[in-house]
């Protein structure tokens, strides 16, 4: 999807979340998208997941307080059938392998990462990977080439001497599996606690939510909430580590590094594909 689909698209989220009261209409989302009704219900539903009426409908703080409620159990479940343990996330299709502890004093010289810019269900993205798998995928804003160059930069200062480079085929496979949902293998470089949450997130299922206080609780720091908090906000991997999951404990989104546009599309296009449809909903 182009860049300037993506920006029609937050735009419409953005105007959908300031006038929910309002149950906004298609054809206003439409006109403040520049599009004909159709077309604008195409390019939402292709980019969100779902149409604008479904998006609404999930979009509510009472959905989103009532999905934190029923998974507040996800997490002690997974820990309980073992899935926050390496040995068990190849049933979750991604594998994780954190840097050695002399790659990581070494501040990852050695290490070779071939980047490449790819399309993806929520917009474009930084995707990078090493051998050993998919080491960040950030999703990149604005029309030009600035943001990118940006990312490009700032992932550099995150693995300081590994040799980075321009991947020959576009990263084609790492789209493709993305795209598809199959298998992705993820290479992390982070502190002990940061793996611990990134595992953990991985743990909690497509359609669910939980808190930022009940993930403190199953990497085992209730009491550090804030320190939990940052490493969801570190995540290296948008979309596959699902840090658009955890919310706060009162329904409301929280923050979101790559904007909260795109952390309400991904939750609500999950809430509405997992939950039937509310009747009389707009827009139409």
């Amino acid at each position: 999807m182009a860049r300037s689909d993506y920006a029609k698209v937050a735009e419409a989220i953005e105007f959908i979340v300031e006038h929910q009261r309002e149950q906004p209409t298609l054809e206003q989302v439409a006109s403040r998208m520049g599009l004909s009704a159709p077309r604008a219900q195409q390019l939402f539903a292709r980019w969100a997941g779902v149409s604008p009426k479904r998006f609404l409908q999930a979009l509510t703080a009472e959905r989103a307080k009532a999905a934190l409620a029923r998974s507040r159990s996800v997490l002690d479940a997974s820990l309980a059938a073992g899935l926050s343990g390496p040995g068990r996330l190849h049933d979750l299709l991604v594998s994780t392998e954190g840097l050695s502890p002399g790659e990581f004093a070494a501040r990852a010289a050695g290490v070779v990462i071939e980047h490449a810019t790819i399309e993806t269900r929520f917009g474009p993205a930084l995707a990078a990977k090493t051998d050993r798998g998919l080491c960040a995928l950030r999703f990149l804003e604005g029309p030009s080439r600035a943001h990118e160059i940006e990312t490009l930069e700032e992932l550099k200062t995150e693995w300081p001497n590994a040799t980075f480079a321009p991947a020959p085929d576009g990263l084609a496979s790492v789209a493709r599996a993305i795209e598809e949902s199959s298998g992705v293998s993820l290479h992390l470089r982070g502190t002990n606690l940061q793996i611990h949450v990134w595992r953990a997130l991985l743990a909690i299922p497509e359609g669910s939510l939980v808190s930022y206080q009940t993930l403190a609780n199953f990497v085992g720091r209730p009491d550090a909430v804030r320190a939990v908090a940052s490493a969801v906000g570190k995540n290296p991997v948008a979309m596959i580590v699902p840090c658009h999951r955890v919310l706060r404990a009162t329904g409301e989104l929280g923050g979101y590094r790559w904007g909260l546009a795109r952390k309400r599309a991904m939750i609500a296009a999950e809430l509405a594909a997992k939950e039937p449809a509310a009747p009389d909903a707009a827009p139409r």
